[in-house]
């Protein structure tokens, strides 16, 4: 299932695009969860490889990350249960270069497509430093997204724009993931930005927390990817019936804007 197609699909329906995070391994039953987000309306989902150094991620992520490993997640066990998820929606893995580059770039995107995961996002690999993993990407059909933040100069959002695949993640807030009471005046501001130079779906993530801040934020975008606010239910014990219910408050909101 190809991702950006599907986004755009969505996208040119008039539909507001909604990608929720769920961090891998978190638990035995974590595919459930997955399963579950996609039936209560994502149009795709992000799966978090936990990773013991989470620079992106701020307390909530980190502590599922650190729960995941404890009880044995790898980047391996991740992609190979992922092989048998049948979720009806594109999913793409987030994790940090360093799992990568261990596994090498070419083993690396040659298992996500045989597991059939259609994208990565790989956050701490600048634009500057893709060419290897890229190209191997590329090469077994793997989408390769990448972040544009509001420090982001105008020359140098249009060729991240040029060069990401799936859609474009655009960073709400500068600082790292976390939920926030209010949504800040930076991603409207980003949102309109990636707007003005690309064609592809522009998401926006990052301390959006709330079905209202959802809303608020697809206003200047695409859609959003929500994390830190989904992951907190499933660390507080709401597994895949807590998981569907916000996911589907979030969808609510979204389609009421």
């Amino acid at each position: 299932m190809n991702l950006e197609s599907t986004l755009r699909t969505a996208r040119d329906s008039g539909r507001k695009l909604l990608v929720p995070y769920v961090t891998g391994g978190l638990g035995r039953g974590w595919l459930d969860v997955v399963r579950a987000v996609a039936a209560a309306g994502a149009d795709a989902i992000e799966v978090g490889i936990p990773f013991s150094d989470p620079v992106m991620d701020g307390r909530t992520i980190q502590e599922a990350s650190q729960r995941a490993l404890e009880i044995g997640a790898t980047p391996s066990s991740i992609i190979e249960e992922l092989t048998a998820l049948d979720a009806g929606v594109p999913i793409a893995v987030m994790t940090y270069y360093n799992p990568v580059h261990h596994m090498g770039h070419d083993r690396f995107a040659q298992r996500l497509a045989a597991a059939g995961i259609d994208a990565a996002i790989v956050p701490d690999l600048p634009l500057d430093e893709l060419d290897g993993w890229a190209d191997a990407a590329d090469a077994a059909d793997v989408e390769t997204v990448l972040l544009a933040a509001p420090t982001t100069s105008d020359v140098r959002l249009q060729a991240i724009c040029a060069r990401s695949r799936g859609f474009v993640y655009g960073v709400a807030l500068l600082g790292i993931t976390g939920e926030r009471k209010e949504l800040g005046v930076e991603a409207g501001e980003m949102g309109r930005r990636l707007k003005a130079v690309t064609d592809l779906p522009v998401l926006l993530g990052l301390g959006i927390s709330t079905p209202a801040q959802a809303r608020e934020a697809a206003a200047a975008a695409d859609g959003v990817i929500v994390g830190s606010a989904l992951v907190r239910r499933l660390l507080e014990g709401g597994g895949p019936e807590g998981a569907a219910a916000f996911v589907t408050e979030l969808r609510e909101g979204l389609d009421a804007g």
